[in-house]
């Protein structure tokens, strides 16, 4: 019997078959699927409408190169690898402890984190995350600090000096850090020189890093560097590691969690 997905599972695999692919055809969705020609045709609509693809004569293609994915909006970027960010925040939640206190990093994949703490009753959780913040709130019995500074619209997140300085009064379990770009050369980057200032800024109000980032980030570079591949003490991500990461990951003593997608 074949697996029906939910019309948002089917779009952001459709971005995922384009992100590998640089093209998709009609003829070719309508069997993987099993949907009419109709309900494909309103996907890539949608999707068009959203500015995460260009339609074609037959089908789709790709609107932006793969660098130009790291800083797009919040909205965007919950299209893309969505089935893998949820599965890998669900378990870089289980990692914390009760008591614990933590950072949360703002990003999409950083959001599934906040959505699976159910299970826990006391938290001191800081975040530079307005969305982030506004969903912890709804357990009503965490202890919230949000960090203040100039807000990126983009992400919803604060950067500045005022972040930066209130990090300097608070000493933490563990940081729960995004990522857009890993590289075993380079590091980790992201395309922002404020949020790299602010991600190292948390590294060092940190007892434990814990980078939690979906497979598509691997062999990536941005703009401005947070830090080399080993200051981090543990990485989350999905069974689309390529071999050679998971080998150096593992060779430099990093705890490295691989969830099956």
């Amino acid at each position: 019997m074949e697996k029906k997905y939910s019309t948002e599972e089917r779009r952001s695999m459709i971005l995922k078959m384009l992100h590998d692919e640089q093209k998709v055809l009609i003829a070719d969705l309508v069997k993987t699927f099993g949907v009419s020609e109709v309900s494909i045709r309103k996907d890539l609509a949608v999707l068009e409408e959203r500015q995460l693809l260009v339609r074609v004569k037959g089908g789709a293609i790709i609107m932006h190169k793969t660098e130009d994915y790291d800083d797009l909006s919040i909205h965007h970027k919950q299209q893309l690898h969505s089935r893998e960010k949820q599965l890998i925040g669900k378990f870089a939640a289980s990692l914390i402890k009760e008591d614990d206190t933590i950072i949360i990093d703002s990003g999409t994949t950083m959001m599934e984190i906040a959505k699976h703490l159910d299970k826990y009753k006391r938290l001191t959780i800081l975040t530079n995350a307005l969305d982030i913040a506004i969903t912890l709130n709804k357990y009503e019995r965490f202890n919230v600090i949000v960090l203040g500074g100039n807000m990126r619209q983009v992400s919803y997140s604060t950067v500045g000096m005022l972040a930066e300085y209130a990090l300097k009064k608070f000493y933490c379990d563990k940081l729960f850090l995004g990522v857009d770009s890993a590289s075993i050369k380079d590091g980790l980057s992201t395309p922002n020189i404020e949020e790299a200032n602010l991600n190292q800024a948390m590294i060092s109000a940190a007892k434990e890093t814990i980078a939690v980032f979906d497979s598509s980030k691997f062999g990536k570079r941005s703009f401005a560097h947070i830090a080399s591949l080993e200051d981090i003490d543990t990485i989350v991500t999905d069974s689309g590691i390529p071999d050679d990461f998971k080998d150096y990951i593992q060779s430099i003593g990093i705890r490295l969690h691989i969830v099956d997608i």
